[in-house]
Order: structure tokens, then C-alpha cells, then sequence
């Protein structure tokens, strides 16, 4: 497939996944892509990172389950897509059964489910309920997590995973077709698993976490360009705040691309985000992103989440129109 239909193959993904998510009935019955790399990534930490090797051969067998990984995702995502074409179905056909596919790639319809959980349990059922929803997507220890502190850290997930979760797969998708938007997926669940600075990943999971900085050095900085246009389509959005607030604190965040998308929204919300957090029992002295308001609530959730969703389209519309004029032109 050439770069035009690749577009195409991620415009029509992410039309699929905003519309239908993954279906729970086909998680329950045959899992998703992400728990079956989980299990591959889980297998190969538990083989090749042992205790009785020195850093360095924990460093280069990190670096060889690596590609390990890739290769699994990629050749099976290769796999697919050459038998819809050996099946010959019309090139519409072809290119829906491809996108269905594609579409479990992505996660802007999850995204959405899982931070809106948790507004609701602090509106509905007090902190208690709202710290175990959000512990399902942040790594923090949120039993330390006061009220502001609970709503930034499902602003702060929604942010980054938007760039890590729709806008970067999206992007793998239209630069490799299926096999690219599979590798990306690998990798980065490869970083959430094993990319941790502890005693035991900081050398196997060396290579996951470089490698998923590379691969989503572009998206994150792209993200930021969508949800600015989405602050100027937002009630009480503000567009050169949130491109200010990238200019004044996104490379003093400890990820060398999660601040980039977590300072556009804190600018474009008028928020304060980051500042220090706690993992494993130990405090990181994180810096603060934005002027605004450090005190978040549930109402700055349902306004990020407004925010998110003009986004999504936002990002969606300007793949579509590329799409459209690489097809006239074609």
C-alpha cells in the first residue's frame, strides 16, 4: 500500500473506532492486541531479565526482546493484510476489513470511557471511589491523591494518552499501513510495561523506553497543533495559551514528549498541571505546567474531555481532508 492508501486505512480507523470502540464481547472472547503483546512482552522480561546477569547483558537482551516484539507485531499484522488481499475482495471491501482491524490500534472511544469514570465516581460516589478509577490509567500511587490532585491526573492521562493513544498509532498507521500501526503499538506497550527507571527494568527496559521516545517524538509535537485548533472551537478556550504554556514548560517535564501535550492543555484550560507525584512510595519532584489553576475538579474533567473530543476531530478532519486531496490529485 503506498503512503495515499495508508491515509485512507487510518481516516477509515479512526472513523470505526469513534464509533464502535472495541467491542467488549470480542474482548471477552478473544482478548486484544494489547494483552496478547502484554503476554509476549511479560514472557520474554521473565526468561531474559534475570537477576544473574550483569547490566550490560540485561541492556543488550532488553534491546533483542525488543525487536523481538516489533518483529512478532509486524509480521502478524503483515500477515493479515496479505490474506484479505489474497482473499480478493473489492478494493472497498478490502480497505473496511483492513481499517476494522486497524481500529483496535487506537483508543480514543476507551480513552474517553475511562476518564469520564472518573468525574462521575467523584460526583457520585466521593474520592474513595474516583482514586480507584483513575488508578486504571495512571501508574502513580493515588491513594496519596487528594480531590485536585485525582482530576489532574486523569487530565494529565487524557492529554498524553491522546498523543500516545490516537494521534501517534494514527500517524504509524498512515506512514506503514497495518504493519506500521501493529510496531507502534508494540513498542509503546512495550515502554508502559517495562520502559520504567526501577531497579528492575532500568537496563532490559532501556531499549522500549528509548525506542518509544523516537517513535513518538513527531505525534506528540503534532498533538499540540490539534488541540489548540480545538481551544479556538471551545467555550472559554484559550489557543496562544495553550501554545504558551508549551513554550515555557513542555521540555522541563520529566518524558521528553508527555509534557508537550499535557502543557496545551493545561494552557488551553487555563490549568496547572504535573508538579510533584508519588510512584512506588517515592516522591518525584515534577515540575508544574501552566498558570492556571492548581485546584482541579471534576468540572475541569468534563471540560478536558470537551476539549479532548474536538480534538480527536479535529485531527480526524485534517487526515480526511489530506486524504481527499491526495485523491483528487491522484
Amino acid at each position: 500500500m503506498d503512503f495515499a492508501a495508508n491515509l485512507e486505512l487510518a481516516v477509515l480507523a479512526l472513523a470505526i473506532e469513534a464509533a464502535i470502540g472495541y467491542p467488549p464481547r470480542l474482548f471477552a472472547a478473544i482478548g486484544h492486541p494489547v494483552t496478547w503483546i502484554g503476554a509476549l512482552i511479560s514472557a520474554l522480561d521473565q526468561r531474559l531479565n534475570r537477576d544473574d546477569l550483569s547490566f550490560g547483558q540485561r541492556r543488550l537482551f532488553g534491546g533483542a526482546a525488543l525487536a523481538l516484539i516489533l518483529a512478532a507485531a509486524g509480521a502478524a499484522a503483515w500477515l493479515v493484510s496479505a490474506l484479505i488481499a489474497h482473499l480478493g475482495p473489492p478494493p472497498p471491501v478490502a480497505l473496511g476489513l483492513l481499517a476494522l482491524v486497524a481500529s483496535s490500534l487506537l483508543a480514543q472511544r476507551s480513552l474517553e470511557t475511562h476518564v469520564r469514570a472518573v468525574a462521575q465516581a467523584l460526583d457520585g460516589q466521593g474520592l474513595a471511589a474516583a482514586r480507584g478509577a483513575v488508578v486504571a490509567i495512571v501508574g502513580r500511587d493515588v491513594s496519596v491523591l487528594d480531590e485536585a490532585g485525582v482530576c489532574r491526573a486523569a487530565i494529565e492521562s487524557l492529554a498524553e494518552n491522546f498523543s500516545d493513544g490516537v494521534v501517534a498509532p494514527a500517524f504509524w498507521l498512515a506512514l506503514g499501513g497495518l504493519p506500521g500501526g501493529a510496531c507502534y503499538k508494540a513498542a509503546n506497550t512495550a515502554d508502559s510495561m517495562i520502559g520504567h527507571r526501577t531497579q528492575r527494568h532500568e537496563a532490559f527496559g532501556f531499549a522500549a523506553a528509548k525506542f518509544d521516545d523516537l517513535i513518538n517524538f513527531l505525534p506528540a509535537r503534532l498533538s499540540i497543533l490539534w488541540i489548540a485548533i480545538a481551544a479556538a472551537l471551545l467555550k472559554g478556550g484559550d489557543p496562544a495559551a495553550a501554545f504558551r504554556a508549551v513554550r515555557r514548560g513542555a521540555r522541563g517535564h520529566p518524558s521528553p514528549n508527555a509534557g508537550w501535550p499535557e502543557a496545551a492543555f493545561a494552557g488551553a484550560l487555563d490549568l496547572r498541571l504535573g508538579g510533584p507525584r508519588t510512584y512506588a512510595g517515592k516522591e518525584i519532584a515534577d515540575g508544574w505546567i501552566g498558570d492556571g489553576a492548581e485546584a482541579a475538579t471534576s468540572r475541569d474533567i468534563f471540560r478536558a474531555l470537551a476539549l479532548y473530543r474536538r480534538a480527536c476531530l479535529v485531527h480526524w478532519s485534517a487526515l480526511a481532508l489530506l486524504a481527499l486531496l491526495l485523491s483528487a490529485r491522484g
